[in-house]
């Protein structure tokens, strides 16, 4: 691969995961991009995953240096979102995709249109306290979407965000640092079992996940700065870009 397709591939890395920092959904720019580059179907995930967990990284310490994410719940949830995980990369093989595919397509249209005309939502934090109802939604939450990150992965972390602000009333701040966090978990994760079973191209995933590091440390910081005014546009607007490229690769 030559040095002007790495640098093409770093900087649509940095866009990538200044915008997935902040709504989710830099996997609409990175898979794509890395397949255009050359790279068959199996090294293009493990290669993304590899960047894009070193992003996420950067992105769940600085949310939790600023103290945005809600440990007293997460404690409870996180190894449900680990399980999923292990579980989705380990089916990935066994179920067909297209029917997973549906699901998610139709779920997206119904998060990205239920944010953008629902003005309240996300605009308050309003959680009302670690329960053992909120524990238990929260553990199905992060265990479905685990799954659904280490079977397939695109659109996560913009589901993430939805579940924190609409189940837990969490505003779009803390919403997103939480939602960091558990798609850090499943991220990480994924890439362990990737890079066992050698689908990683590290000559393309280092300089990547240099460029992606610092796309995310920026998004971060704007997305704790500028809160909601910042996160929703971007978030509904990622979520709708989502849909089309499902629909496409559906169709």
């Amino acid at each position: 691969m030559s040095i002007t397709t790495i640098i093409i591939l770093c900087l649509v890395g940095f866009a990538a995961s200044f915008l997935d920092s902040i709504a989710g959904g830099g996997g609409l720019l990175t898979v794509p991009a890395l397949m255009a580059a050359g790279l068959p179907p199996h090294l293009t995930l493990g290669t993304n995953k590899f960047s894009a967990t070193n992003a996420s990284f950067t992105s769940t310490l600085t949310f939790l240096k600023s103290k945005k994410i809600h440990i007293p719940l997460i404690k409870y949830i996180l190894p449900f979102s680990f399980l999923g995980a292990v579980l989705g990369v380990t089916a990935v093989l066994q179920i067909n995709e297209q029917y997973l595919r549906i699901i998610i397509l139709a779920l997206l249209i119904f998060v990205a249109l239920n944010t953008l005309f629902n003005k309240n939502v996300g605009t308050e934090n309003d959680f009302q306290g670690v329960t053992t109802k909120t524990i238990i939604i929260g553990s199905i939450i992060a265990f479905t979407i685990g799954f659904y990150d280490g079977f397939f992965g695109p659109g996560t972390g913009s589901i993430l965000l939805y579940a924190f602000i609409r189940f837990f009333k969490f505003n779009f701040t803390i919403g997103t640092a939480n939602a960091r966090i558990l798609n850090f978990t499943s991220n990480i994760t994924s890439l362990i079992l990737f890079a066992y079973h050698g689908r990683i191209v590290y000559s393309v995933g280092i300089p990547m996940a240099l460029s992606m590091i610092l796309g995310a440390f920026i998004g971060t910081r704007m997305a704790i700065k500028h809160g909601g005014k910042i996160i929703k546009p971007i978030f509904v607007t990622m979520s709708l870009a989502i849909v089309v490229k499902l629909f496409i690769d559906t169709i």
